[in-house]
Protein backbone atom coordinates (compact mmCIF):
# COMPACT_ATOMS: atom_id res chain seq x y z
CA UNK A 1 0.00 0.00 0.00
CA UNK A 2 1.29 3.23 -1.08
CA UNK A 3 1.71 6.50 1.14
CA UNK A 4 -0.87 8.40 -1.55
CA UNK A 5 -3.44 5.34 -0.91
CA UNK A 6 -2.88 5.45 2.72
CA UNK A 7 -3.80 9.27 2.98
CA UNK A 8 -6.90 8.70 0.43
CA UNK A 9 -8.50 5.74 2.39
CA UNK A 10 -8.35 8.05 5.50
CA UNK A 11 -9.73 11.13 3.44
CA UNK A 12 -12.15 9.19 1.83
CA UNK A 13 -13.79 7.74 5.14
CA UNK A 14 -13.28 10.91 6.36
CA UNK A 15 -15.56 12.30 4.03
CA UNK A 16 -17.95 9.97 3.24
CA UNK A 17 -17.81 7.02 6.22
CA UNK A 18 -16.30 4.19 3.52
CA UNK A 19 -13.42 2.31 4.80
CA UNK A 20 -11.36 1.12 1.81
CA UNK A 21 -9.37 -2.35 2.85
CA UNK A 22 -5.22 -1.56 2.61
CA UNK A 23 -6.17 -4.65 -0.12
CA UNK A 24 -8.20 -2.51 -2.27
CA UNK A 25 -5.82 -0.14 -3.44
CA UNK A 26 -5.79 -1.78 -7.36
CA UNK A 27 -9.98 -1.60 -7.35
CA UNK A 28 -9.97 2.02 -5.86
CA UNK A 29 -7.55 3.59 -8.68
CA UNK A 30 -8.74 1.52 -11.78
CA UNK A 31 -12.05 2.84 -10.57
CA UNK A 32 -10.80 6.80 -10.18
CA UNK A 33 -8.33 6.13 -13.31
CA UNK A 34 -11.47 7.72 -15.84
CA UNK A 35 -11.88 10.79 -12.96
CA UNK A 36 -8.14 11.51 -13.16
CA UNK A 37 -8.06 11.81 -17.29
CA UNK A 38 -11.46 14.05 -16.61
CA UNK A 39 -9.65 16.38 -14.69
CA UNK A 40 -6.12 16.28 -16.14
CA UNK A 41 -4.51 14.75 -12.99
CA UNK A 42 -1.19 12.63 -13.90
CA UNK A 43 -1.46 10.06 -10.86
CA UNK A 44 -2.87 8.65 -7.97
CA UNK A 45 -0.70 11.38 -5.54
CA UNK A 46 -2.25 14.07 -7.37
CA UNK A 47 -5.86 13.10 -7.18
CA UNK A 48 -5.10 12.42 -3.33
CA UNK A 49 -3.81 16.31 -3.06
CA UNK A 50 -6.62 17.67 -4.94
CA UNK A 51 -9.20 15.93 -3.06
CA UNK A 52 -7.34 16.15 0.36
CA UNK A 53 -8.01 20.37 -0.37
CA UNK A 54 -11.65 19.97 -0.66
CA UNK A 55 -11.74 23.18 -2.07
CA UNK A 56 -13.08 20.89 -6.05
CA UNK A 57 -16.47 20.27 -5.94
CA UNK A 58 -16.71 18.67 -9.37
CA UNK A 59 -13.56 16.68 -8.54
CA UNK A 60 -14.99 15.25 -5.04
CA UNK A 61 -18.25 14.44 -6.92
CA UNK A 62 -16.76 12.63 -9.88
CA UNK A 63 -14.65 10.42 -7.09
CA UNK A 64 -17.59 9.69 -4.72
CA UNK A 65 -19.88 8.56 -8.01
CA UNK A 66 -17.05 6.60 -8.89
CA UNK A 67 -16.92 4.60 -5.94
CA UNK A 68 -20.07 4.20 -4.30
CA UNK A 69 -21.52 0.92 -5.08
CA UNK A 70 -25.28 1.14 -6.68
CA UNK A 71 -26.36 -2.58 -6.76
CA UNK A 72 -29.76 -2.41 -6.36
CA UNK A 73 -32.91 -4.17 -7.78
CA UNK A 74 -36.79 -3.90 -7.00
CA UNK A 75 -38.19 -5.08 -4.32
CA UNK A 76 -34.44 -6.38 -3.04
CA UNK A 77 -34.84 -9.19 -0.51
CA UNK A 78 -38.26 -8.89 -0.79
CA UNK A 79 -39.07 -10.04 2.73
CA UNK A 80 -38.60 -6.22 4.28
CA UNK A 81 -41.08 -5.17 2.57
CA UNK A 82 -43.55 -8.29 3.03
CA UNK A 83 -42.50 -7.00 6.72
CA UNK A 84 -43.49 -3.49 6.06
CA UNK A 85 -46.78 -4.32 4.31
CA UNK A 86 -48.22 -6.57 6.95
CA UNK A 87 -46.68 -5.30 9.83
CA UNK A 88 -44.78 -2.13 10.75
CA UNK A 89 -47.58 0.02 8.45
CA UNK A 90 -51.02 -1.45 10.24
CA UNK A 91 -48.65 -0.83 13.53
CA UNK A 92 -47.93 2.23 12.74
CA UNK A 93 -51.62 3.41 11.62
CA UNK A 94 -53.02 2.27 14.53
CA UNK A 95 -50.74 4.45 16.10
CA UNK A 96 -50.88 7.39 14.35
CA UNK A 97 -54.55 7.27 13.94
CA UNK A 98 -54.89 10.77 15.03
CA UNK A 99 -52.24 12.34 13.20
CA UNK A 100 -52.99 10.66 9.72
CA UNK A 101 -49.58 11.36 8.70
CA UNK A 102 -46.58 9.08 7.75
CA UNK A 103 -43.20 9.83 6.57
CA UNK A 104 -40.54 7.80 5.25
CA UNK A 105 -36.98 7.66 4.63
CA UNK A 106 -34.97 5.64 2.50
CA UNK A 107 -31.42 6.25 2.82
CA UNK A 108 -28.63 5.17 0.75
CA UNK A 109 -31.68 4.73 -1.91
CA UNK A 110 -29.17 4.20 -4.86
CA UNK A 111 -30.45 4.53 -8.13
CA UNK A 112 -34.28 4.67 -6.82
CA UNK A 113 -35.40 0.85 -7.08
CA UNK A 114 -36.24 0.49 -3.53
CA UNK A 115 -37.61 3.89 -3.22
CA UNK A 116 -40.03 3.29 -6.09
CA UNK A 117 -40.72 -0.31 -4.63
CA UNK A 118 -41.80 0.91 -1.10
CA UNK A 119 -44.36 3.61 -3.13
CA UNK A 120 -45.75 0.54 -5.22
CA UNK A 121 -46.32 -0.59 -1.33
CA UNK A 122 -48.31 2.23 -0.29
CA UNK A 123 -49.78 2.48 -3.81
CA UNK A 124 -51.42 -0.72 -3.48
CA UNK A 125 -52.87 0.48 0.62
CA UNK A 126 -54.75 3.41 -0.97
CA UNK A 127 -57.76 2.70 0.10
CA UNK A 128 -56.44 1.87 3.52
CA UNK A 129 -54.84 5.14 3.35
CA UNK A 130 -57.56 7.30 1.79
CA UNK A 131 -56.85 10.75 4.04
CA UNK A 132 -53.74 10.07 5.23
CA UNK A 133 -50.38 12.19 4.34
CA UNK A 134 -47.70 10.30 2.89
CA UNK A 135 -44.35 11.51 2.33
CA UNK A 136 -41.01 9.70 0.93
CA UNK A 137 -37.77 11.12 1.02
CA UNK A 138 -34.86 9.09 -0.58
CA UNK A 139 -31.03 10.29 -0.83
CA UNK A 140 -27.88 9.11 -1.83
CA UNK A 141 -24.89 10.16 -1.56
CA UNK A 142 -24.20 10.29 -5.13
CA UNK A 143 -25.15 12.97 -7.43
CA UNK A 144 -25.40 10.84 -10.56
CA UNK A 145 -27.46 8.10 -8.57
CA UNK A 146 -29.76 10.46 -7.33
CA UNK A 147 -30.31 11.50 -11.15
CA UNK A 148 -30.98 8.52 -11.90
CA UNK A 149 -33.57 7.68 -9.67
CA UNK A 150 -35.42 11.26 -9.98
CA UNK A 151 -35.85 10.38 -13.80
CA UNK A 152 -37.33 7.03 -12.94
CA UNK A 153 -35.75 5.19 -16.28
CA UNK A 154 -35.08 1.63 -16.33
CA UNK A 155 -33.62 -0.63 -18.68
CA UNK A 156 -35.39 -4.12 -19.78
CA UNK A 157 -32.60 -5.80 -17.38
CA UNK A 158 -33.43 -3.74 -14.71
CA UNK A 159 -37.64 -3.84 -14.48
CA UNK A 160 -36.97 -7.65 -14.85
CA UNK A 161 -35.12 -7.93 -12.00
CA UNK A 162 -37.89 -7.68 -9.30
CA UNK A 163 -41.07 -6.68 -10.85
CA UNK A 164 -43.69 -8.66 -11.99
CA UNK A 165 -45.29 -8.03 -15.28
CA UNK A 166 -48.90 -6.75 -13.33
CA UNK A 167 -46.43 -4.10 -10.90
CA UNK A 168 -44.58 -3.55 -14.80
CA UNK A 169 -47.92 -2.30 -16.31
CA UNK A 170 -49.45 -0.61 -13.40
CA UNK A 171 -46.37 1.15 -12.48
CA UNK A 172 -44.35 2.12 -15.85
CA UNK A 173 -44.90 2.86 -19.47
CA UNK A 174 -42.32 2.23 -22.05
CA UNK A 175 -40.17 4.91 -23.39
CA UNK A 176 -38.05 4.06 -26.00
CA UNK A 177 -36.16 0.86 -25.21
CA UNK A 178 -36.20 1.90 -21.18
CA UNK A 179 -39.67 1.64 -19.07
CA UNK A 180 -40.78 5.03 -17.10
CA UNK A 181 -41.71 5.06 -13.85
CA UNK A 182 -45.41 6.64 -14.16
CA UNK A 183 -45.47 10.51 -13.23
CA UNK A 184 -47.41 10.38 -10.44
CA UNK A 185 -45.70 7.78 -8.67
CA UNK A 186 -41.96 9.69 -9.35
CA UNK A 187 -43.63 12.97 -7.89
CA UNK A 188 -44.55 11.39 -4.42
CA UNK A 189 -41.07 10.73 -3.92
CA UNK A 190 -38.40 13.48 -2.53
CA UNK A 191 -35.04 12.44 -4.19
CA UNK A 192 -31.85 14.13 -2.69
CA UNK A 193 -28.26 14.31 -2.38
CA UNK A 194 -27.53 13.45 1.11
CA UNK A 195 -24.38 12.45 3.60
CA UNK A 196 -25.23 10.37 5.79
CA UNK A 197 -22.47 11.85 8.03
CA UNK A 198 -24.43 15.05 7.85
CA UNK A 199 -26.56 17.02 9.69
CA UNK A 200 -30.00 15.50 9.72
CA UNK A 201 -31.71 18.17 11.78
CA UNK A 202 -33.51 19.80 9.02
CA UNK A 203 -34.85 16.29 7.28
CA UNK A 204 -37.07 16.33 10.28
CA UNK A 205 -38.68 13.15 11.83
CA UNK A 206 -39.60 9.95 10.15
CA UNK A 207 -41.80 7.03 11.25
CA UNK A 208 -39.81 4.39 9.00
CA UNK A 209 -36.25 4.61 8.21
CA UNK A 210 -34.38 2.35 4.75
CA UNK A 211 -30.90 1.98 5.38
CA UNK A 212 -29.88 -0.99 3.89
CA UNK A 213 -26.76 -2.61 2.46
CA UNK A 214 -24.49 0.79 3.85
CA UNK A 215 -24.09 0.61 6.90
CA UNK A 216 -21.41 -2.66 6.65
CA UNK A 217 -18.78 0.04 4.87
CA UNK A 218 -18.64 1.91 7.75
CA UNK A 219 -15.89 1.48 10.52
CA UNK A 220 -17.79 0.56 13.80
CA UNK A 221 -16.96 4.18 15.45
CA UNK A 222 -18.79 5.59 12.10
CA UNK A 223 -21.18 3.30 12.26
CA UNK A 224 -22.36 4.12 15.60
CA UNK A 225 -22.63 7.44 14.96
CA UNK A 226 -24.43 7.17 12.23
CA UNK A 227 -26.94 4.84 13.83
CA UNK A 228 -27.46 7.37 16.82
CA UNK A 229 -28.30 9.82 14.08
CA UNK A 230 -30.99 7.12 12.75
CA UNK A 231 -32.53 6.97 16.12
CA UNK A 232 -32.60 10.40 16.81
CA UNK A 233 -34.20 11.44 13.63
CA UNK A 234 -37.07 8.47 13.92
CA UNK A 235 -39.95 9.10 15.85
CA UNK A 236 -41.51 7.42 19.16
CA UNK A 237 -41.78 3.66 18.11
CA UNK A 238 -40.34 4.77 14.90
CA UNK A 239 -38.37 1.64 12.39
CA UNK A 240 -35.09 1.63 11.20
CA UNK A 241 -34.87 -1.61 8.48
CA UNK A 242 -31.44 -2.67 7.41
CA UNK A 243 -29.97 -4.79 5.39
CA UNK A 244 -30.80 -8.93 5.16
CA UNK A 245 -26.75 -9.37 5.48
CA UNK A 246 -26.16 -6.76 8.16
CA UNK A 247 -25.49 -7.33 11.70
CA UNK A 248 -25.79 -4.40 13.02
CA UNK A 249 -24.78 -5.06 16.92
CA UNK A 250 -24.37 -1.70 17.85
CA UNK A 251 -27.95 -0.62 17.13
CA UNK A 252 -28.88 -2.38 19.81
CA UNK A 253 -27.63 0.53 21.80
CA UNK A 254 -30.23 2.77 20.21
CA UNK A 255 -33.18 0.50 19.09
CA UNK A 256 -34.98 -2.87 20.00
CA UNK A 257 -35.10 -5.06 17.81
CA UNK A 258 -38.53 -7.18 16.53
CA UNK A 259 -38.95 -10.02 15.60
CA UNK A 260 -38.58 -9.96 12.21
CA UNK A 261 -34.58 -9.81 11.10
CA UNK A 262 -33.29 -6.80 10.48
CA UNK A 263 -36.11 -4.88 11.79
CA UNK A 264 -35.44 -2.71 15.12
CA UNK A 265 -37.87 0.11 16.69
CA UNK A 266 -37.20 3.07 18.53
CA UNK A 267 -37.36 2.62 22.89
CA UNK A 268 -39.98 5.16 24.03
CA UNK A 269 -38.46 8.03 24.87
CA UNK A 270 -38.99 8.96 28.86
CA UNK A 271 -41.50 11.95 28.83
CA UNK A 272 -40.36 14.97 30.97
CA UNK A 273 -41.77 15.21 34.72
CA UNK A 274 -43.59 18.46 35.43
CA UNK A 275 -42.57 19.48 38.78
CA UNK A 276 -44.44 21.45 41.15
CA UNK A 277 -43.15 24.17 43.16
Amino acid sequence: MTLAFARFRRQIALVTGIAFGADKQYLVESRLAPVMRTHNLSGFADLTEAFERRDNGPLARDVIDALTTNETFFFRDRTPFETFRTTILPSLMASRAQERRLRFWCAACSTGQEAYSLAMVLENEAIALRGWSLDILATDLSTRAVETARNGRYSQFEVQRGLSTGLLLRHFHRDGASWRVNEHLRARIDFRAFNLLSDYEALGAFDVIFCRNVLMYFEPETKRAVLARLADALTDGGYLVLGATETAAEAGAFFSQTTANGVWQTRRRAQPQLRLA
